[in-house]
């Protein structure tokens, strides 16, 4: 039996990515064609030879929910440990609303006590990394510290997005800043701690605070309580809509960091029953990741496709992320999108077709780099012109396009469902 159990954090909401989390939580975002954000985790822990894992759920769960069901495609679909579903509740001590991930293991408190392992795993859901946590388990236990944090290098571009650590020879945490605005170090958390089960009780039914990062971390590292290990694999956090897009186009280089291939580390979904690629006389297919039932008539070049998506003959889909069952009809035009489930952009529309880069409004720090967006079930109606920094938000129909024809760069359509 593993030395510990994990505890995923898969509740909260992040209005960073825009029209993929207004309808799901981010864990349930999908990714690389296939999978979810919270399947590497998930599998992260099979793989580790962990198969005792509790999911904290809130923000819009239902989509999460259905995807991880009772766990069999990560074979947690066990009688004794498996996978569990740990939802908010009301009555007693802790019932109520999660604050954050201190407070949603707070409110589980009840949980952790009941399990046996000695240890507790504490991921997020919404990391993409492939990472045995056999070693990390060992350097904690073997280094003694009531708590271990991963940790690895970033850029300092990046530093204000992560819990930035400075550790001394001994790997031990001696400062801990929250997403500082301006720093010198660039060692990040990575959101993957390890705690002994009966520290992590104490701490948590003891005192308050509602993030680990933000409110535990720091007076658990002034006692010298905090130790670190540093992983030198891939890891991203694909928490804006930039980030998301990186991270899916990165899989299209040659040699990718992050190798979905690995028979030795297998990154388990649930799939659904699809045919195979179909490619008619006319497709052109270049540097592109194809999910299964993709139909592709017309030319897609470095995108990545999720199954069942169809682009018709003569339309054009480049520099793109487009999810499940969204069709391109013929003469149409997708350019540096990121294009939800069950979309319908109509014959001859063009989107992403600007040489205006004005930022968007409801995003101005992060939607400004010439993407576009459309949410889930929009239709874009046919002939027409959407700029670039564009937002569609979910099932937003031909009527919410004012005049049917164009969207400027900079502009949202329809209602935010957040």
């Amino acid at each position: 039996m593993s030395s510990a159990f994990a505890m995923i954090m898969a509740g909260a909401d992040n209005a960073d990515l825009s029209v993929l989390t207004e309808i799901r939580s981010e864990p349930a975002v999908p990714f690389a064609g296939k999978f979810r954000l919270i399947d590497f985790s998930l599998s992260n822990c099979v793989n580790s030879g962990i198969h005792n894992v509790a999911v904290l759920t809130q923000y819009r769960p239902r989509s999460l929910n259905d995807h991880i069901g009772i766990g069999k495609p990560w074979d947690l679909d066990r009688s004794s440990g498996g996978v569990r579903l740990l939802q908010p509740y009301r009555g007693g001590p802790y019932g109520d609303w999660q604050r954050g991930s201190a407070d949603a293991i707070r409110r589980n408190l009840d949980y952790v006590i009941q399990q046996k392992e000695e240890c507790v795993l504490i991921l997020s859901g919404k990391h993409i990394y492939l990472m045995d946590y056999r070693p990390f388990l060992e350097h904690h236990l073997r280094a003694g510290a009531p708590v271990t944090i991963a940790v690895r290098r970033v850029s300092r571009h990046e530093t204000h997005r992560f819990g930035i650590v400075s550790q001394d020879a001994d790997n031990r945490v001696v400062e801990f800043q929250e997403k500082p605005r301006r720093t010198q170090q660039n060692l990040a958390s990575m959101g993957v701690y390890v705690f002994s089960r009966d520290y992590l009780v104490e701490v948590l039914g003891n005192g308050s605070g509602d993030d680990i990062g933000r409110d535990i971390l720091p007076g658990l590292v002034a006692k010298g309580h905090v130790n670190s290990y540093t992983y030198p694999g891939y890891w991203a956090d694909a928490s804006t809509v930039q980030a998301y897009w990186d991270a899916n186009m990165s899989l299209l280089a040659e040699e990718p960091a992050l190798n979905l291939y690995a028979p030795e580390w297998v990154v388990h979904t649930r799939s659904q029953e699809r045919a195979p690629v179909k490619l008619g006389p006319a497709a052109d297919v270049d540097g592109t990741l194809l999910s299964n039932g993709c139909q592709i008539e017309g030319a897609v070049e470095r995108s990545v496709l999720s199954p069942g998506v169809q682009v018709g003959e003569g339309a054009v889909v480049r520099d793109s992320v487009i999810l499940n069952d969204t069709i391109i009809e013929a003469g149409a035009v997708v350019e540096r999108c990121v294009i939800d489930k069950e979309v319908r952009v109509c014959q001859d529309a063009h989107v992403g077709h600007s040489d205006n880069n004005s930022p968007n409004p409801e995003l101005s720090a992060r939607l400004n780099t010439g993407l576009s967006l459309i949410g889930k079930g929009s239709v874009v109606p046919a002939a027409s012109r959407l700029g670039r920094n564009v937002v569609i938000h979910p099932y937003s129909g031909a009527d919410a396009f004012s005049n049917g024809k164009g969207v400027e760069s900079g502009t949202s359509v329809g209602r935010n469902l957040r």
